[in-house]
């Protein structure tokens, strides 16, 4: 049966997500899908989904989508920020990184666009990706009142989030944990506030001293979710943008406020992850997750890197990386990428290949640390091949066959050195394999 048959099955449902369905105690096309994948029975994906450590984010609109978990229990995922900005602005650009992303590994693809025609660009992005794709509804809100944060109003936001989820968006990220009472947190920091979202936010509360609009909506945003089952993503405003900013009172007291509405979603059978930093110490990490596990109910936990150091300009993807595959093997259930052009610049298709690849790599080796199922065969499997000298099985292994490919054929590009035993590196007589190799031969059983 197709997506869109057992869509179609759905279509009078007053509530159709799948944490719905997961409470009733039903397995749906989609968890049967995942549990297939992740080599997992299909009613513990149910189980995990029903108990908020599972999320599918799997938009109802978005018929050519092919469903994805995001949990503790599933192999580690990774997100791949895309999206134009007011000085480069291109549809056809942006589904061109989507392809990239996916290509080399991207688990889901948030469209964070700024300029240019931001429902062209959503649309045809949706249209081409089988994977999910999230939002910062903000960034349109924004757009919509000519980029003037004091005209911004409920009906606005709840139009642009109605809009998006016709659309197909299969989560949004909202900064909603982040409330007036915070302030006076932020002036203490270093670098105030870094997230986008973030600032906005809190520009409207300082001009009319209210409260986040998006926290007192907040339940009509659920019912929007309810409706298309859009997951949310929530947003942390105050993430952490420095080493010295992290783990500070400001960063805390928001994570509590999301706890709080992450079970507010919960019991509106809505489902929803938990977003967190950022630029982090390595030996801050763990706390940082366990913090969220204590205050959000064991919601998957979804973070930015962390950075683990300040001064990696231009090789922030191997900075975050580090912090990333710490994160993930304490418990972080999804990896947003981050790109050698973080604080630089917009990313392009290029930049885009290499952050995935950096977070492929940590989601990799912290599946392998937790012991998931099956996490190494590859691995072994390309030991195997290495030994063999089997280059063709070597390049079809590894995360990014192109490269490994492109390397190894910069010195020995013709297909007689593809049976080679040796490679450019120590040629044919100083191969530790061939001379291992040759030492068992030699003398086996002396």
């Amino acid at each position: 049966m197709s997506r869109v048959d057992y869509l179609a099955k759905r279509t009078h449902d007053p509530i159709k997500t799948q944490l719905h369905y997961a409470k009733q105690g039903m397995v749906t096309e989609e968890m049967e899908y995942i549990a297939n994948i992740e080599e997992l029975s299909p009613e513990l994906v149910r189980s995990e989904v029903a108990r908020g450590r599972l999320i599918i984010p799997a938009n109802t609109q978005h018929q050519n989508l092919e469903p994805m978990g995001i949990g503790i229990a599933l192999k580690t995922k990774i997100n791949a920020n895309i999206g134009s900005s007011a000085i480069i602005h291109s549809v056809d650009e942006e589904v061109q990184k989507l392809q990239v992303a996916v290509k080399y590994g991207a688990d889901t693809v948030m469209d964070l666009s700024t300029g240019g025609d931001l429902d062209a660009i959503r649309s045809e992005i949706i249209n081409a990706s089988s994977v999910p794709i999230g939002t910062v509804p903000m960034y349109q809100i924004l757009h919509d009142v000519n980029n003037d944060v004091m005209k911004l109003d409920i009906d606005t936001m709840l139009g642009v989030l109605e809009k998006q989820a016709k659309q197909g968006v299969s989560y949004f990220t909202i900064h909603c944990g982040f409330l007036l009472e915070h302030m006076p947190y932020v002036s203490q920091r270093k670098m105030g506030i870094v997230s986008r979202g973030g600032s906005l936010m809190a520009s409207w509360m300082m001009h009319y001293h209210k409260q986040n609009p998006f926290y007192d909506a907040f339940d009509d945003i659920l019912a929007i979710c309810q409706q298309y089952d859009v997951s949310l993503s929530l947003g942390d405003s105050l993430r952490p943008g420095c080493l010295a900013d992290a783990s500070d009172t400001a960063q805390f007291a928001e994570l509590k406020v999301l706890g709080e509405l992450a079970q507010r979603a919960y019991e509106k059978d809505v489902q929803v992850m938990i977003e967190g930093p950022g630029h982090v110490p390595l030996n801050q990490i763990e706390r940082n997750v366990k913090l969220q596990q204590e205050f959000c109910n064991q919601a998957p936990f979804y973070v930015l890197g962390p950075l683990v150091t300040d001064i990696a300009a231009g090789y922030d993807h191997i900075a975050s990386a580090i912090g990333a595959c710490v994160a993930a093997w304490k418990g972080v259930a999804m990896l947003c990428y981050v790109t050698p052009k973080e604080h630089l610049g917009l990313p392009n298709a290029k930049d885009v290949r290499e952050g995935i690849l950096a977070y492929k790599i940590a989601a990799h080796a912290a599946d392998i640390a937790r012991g998931r199922i099956n996490a190494r065969v590859k691995d072994d499997l390309m030991s195997d091949a290495r030994y063999a000298f089997e280059w063709n099985k070597q390049f079809e292994l590894a995360l990014d066959p192109d490269r490994a490919r492109e390397y190894h054929d910069e010195a020995l590009p013709q297909e007689v050195f593809k049976e080679a035993e040796f490679c450019s590196m120590c040629g044919p007589k100083f191969c530790s394999y061939k001379v291992s190799q040759d030492i068992f031969k030699n003398y086996k059983g002396a």
